[in-house]
């Protein structure tokens, strides 16, 4: 036991994959719904707010008379997506979660809202028709390896009409060098995030080299033990510009996040719009 054990906790290769199901576990997808739709949290989502001024200030810059066919890549249950298509946008949304694109249909059809949701896991994106404008929206890009960073934006450039918008955000270099190492532990008797049944958490968080992190959690139940990865790559402006530039994007202009804030050395996040050459 001791030995297996040890095994779980072990640190991991660079961008090594999940074994285990995560965004479709019956369980753990329903928590991660209640955090989406949850006004206040900053988790799964960013808060309520914070949406609301976003997508005020990206209808501004990315207006609907000119690019009205919008692509919302990890759209979740719809958040943004809904209230894209309140400000005018042809909205399709993808997500890899069932559960979050059938609640975000239904929730689309109570308010007679004309969004397609696919279910699909984007590096596999298969869109039936090109889209003026794709955005992917809370440093979804920055949690995947560089093949699969490649696979989505060369998927996303083919998806996008010739002069289309991309808009994408990722954690900022800042947040790498405040990001700290460490192990904890903590029992969950009447369960948590991870399980329904009682659970121990045993989780660590390590930095590695070329501004990764990862954040891994075991999860030790009578029924057996679980292993879960979420990486993060962290990036400066000019880094993240010459990544995406490199598939055949040009940039328009870099903010300091998707609410259109001014982009500074310091900034936590970085936000870019990218267009389609």
């Amino acid at each position: 036991m001791f030995e297996s054990i040890s095994k779980l906790l072990e640190r991991p290769p660079l961008y090594a994959e999940m074994t285990v199901p995560f965004w479709d576990d019956e369980h753990i997808s329903n928590q991660m719904l209640k955090a989406h739709l949850d006004p206040e949290c900053n988790g799964a989502t960013r808060k309520l707010s914070f949406i609301l001024k976003s997508v005020s200030w990206i209808t501004e810059i990315v207006p609907t008379e000119k690019y009205h066919r919008l692509l919302d890549i990890g759209c979740g249950p719809g958040i943004y997506a809904e209230k894209f298509a309140q400000n005018g946008y042809e909205v399709t949304g993808v997500d890899f979660s069932k559960r979050s694109i059938c609640y975000a249909q239904t929730s689309a059809k109570q308010k007679n809202l004309d969004i397609t949701y696919l279910y699909q896991n984007y590096l596999d994106l298969q869109v039936d028709k090109q889209v003026d404008f794709a955005t992917m929206i809370y440093c979804d890009y920055a949690v995947l390896s560089p093949a699969n960073r490649e696979t989505v934006v060369r998927n996303i450039y083919r998806q996008l009409k010739p002069g289309g918008k991309f808009l994408m955000d990722v954690f900022s270099k800042e947040q790498y060098q405040i990001f700290s190492e460490g192990k904890t532990w903590e029992t969950h008797t009447k369960g948590g995030f991870w399980r329904e049944q009682s659970y121990i958490e045993l989780s660590a968080r390590y930095k590695y080299s070329g501004n990764v992190t990862l954040e891994q959690f075991v999860i030790l139940t009578s029924q057996g033990n679980s292993v879960y990865y979420i990486w993060n790559t962290y990036y400066s402006a000019q880094s993240l510009i010459e990544e995406v530039s490199a598939m055949g994007f040009k940039v328009c202009n870099v903010f300091g996040d998707v609410s259109g804030c001014p982009y500074h050395k310091d900034s936590p996040t970085i936000a870019i719009l990218f267009e389609k050459s």
